[in-house]
């Protein structure tokens, strides 16, 4: 008896985690993590770069995050346009592990940058690698494409996250077959959830998809694009310094002009930044959180994020309706 109970613990069958090692996974940013840490479940926890309160547009790589991709056997990120931070650190560090750029993966719907009219130029420290530069590591023959052309903040339409999760599903299974069943069962679990959430996200939205927006940070185009929200344009404001006084009499004349019932602001501003730029004008102010950096990273973070979203728009627009 002790021979068969020792045979049936090494297959892993006492207990519900894997029988066999989980592959060494990082993941880039919150959002993707969540995608990925939902897949892995039961067999393993990915590793996070980007954590804490940080945007990726201005994270600054670690040791410890430098440690980490040393030892990868599978990366995540979105791509070039969303973390230029991991460029070098992926060429320099990463060459022993596949690199997966989940801005490639099929079925995505990509939309094009929004500047001119209502919609400011943003500056969020985005850059983009030159045409044709090879970088090394990369498993995919898309180094050479122009990633200039759309908005990468693809994960905020949840057709576009279930693209990504087919995608890492199918990569956790070619790195790590043994565990190809366990992947296989979450990644159906997670298109289903990703498929829930859409209906309810549209249900939260429909009330006040007709009443006017404006951002501060345009990154939400995927959202209102799925949700068929009106966002009326954007204005482009630094969270480290006031706008002055002539910055300010243009932001305000443009909320008036564009009937705008919110601003939306992000979880860095300032509130004395937010209420200097909405005073004197009958636009509420709301705040959202795109990339989640207010978050707890984890499988339910992705779900918690776009809720919060839907949330935070519909209480801003239809207070006072």
């Amino acid at each position: 008896m002790k021979s068969i109970a020792l045979l049936l613990s090494s297959a892993g069958l006492f207990g519900a985690s894997s029988a066999f090692a989980a592959p060494d996974v990082i993941v880039s940013i919150k959002p993707i993590h969540s995608l990925v840490a939902s897949i892995m479940k039961g067999v393993g926890e990915p590793k996070l770069i980007v954590d804490g309160a940080v945007s990726p547009h201005t994270f600054t790589m670690k040791p410890s995050n430098a440690k980490a991709l040393e030892g990868a056997n599978l990366v995540f990120w979105v791509g070039h346009g969303m973390e230029a931070f991991m460029e070098k650190p992926l060429e320099a560090l990463a060459s022993k592990a596949t690199v997966v750029t989940l801005e490639d993966a099929p079925g995505l719907e990509k939309l094009p940058f929004r500047e001119g009219g209502a919609f400011e130029a943003h500056d969020h420290g985005d850059h983009h690698h030159d045409e044709g530069e090879n970088h090394a590591g990369h498993d995919d023959d898309h180094d050479d494409h122009d990633h200039e052309g759309f908005d990468t903040h693809l994960w905020l339409d949840p057709m576009n996250a279930k693209a990504m999760a087919i995608e890492i599903e199918k990569r956790l299974v070619q790195a790590d077959p043994a565990n190809a069943a366990a992947y296989q069962a979450n990644g159906a679990a997670l298109l289903k959830q990703l498929d829930a959430l859409d209906g309810e996200l549209k249900a939260t939205l429909s009330p006040v998809k007709d009443k006017p927006f404006i951002v501060f940070h345009d990154a939400y185009q995927y959202f209102e694009h799925r949700y068929d929200v009106s966002v009326a344009g954007s204005i482009t404001v630094s969270p480290e310094n006031m706008p002055g006084a002539e910055r300010v009499g243009q932001i305000h004349k443009k909320v008036k002009d564009l009937g705008a019932t919110c601003v939306f602001a992000e979880p860095q501003f300032e509130p004395k930044l937010i209420k200097v730029v909405t005073e004197g004008t009958v636009a509420r102010s709301g705040t959202l959180d795109p990339e989640a950096a207010t978050l707890k990273a984890g499988p339910n973070l992705y779900f918690e994020l776009m809720r919060g979203l839907a949330k935070s728009m519909k209480d801003c627009l239809s207070k006072g309706a």
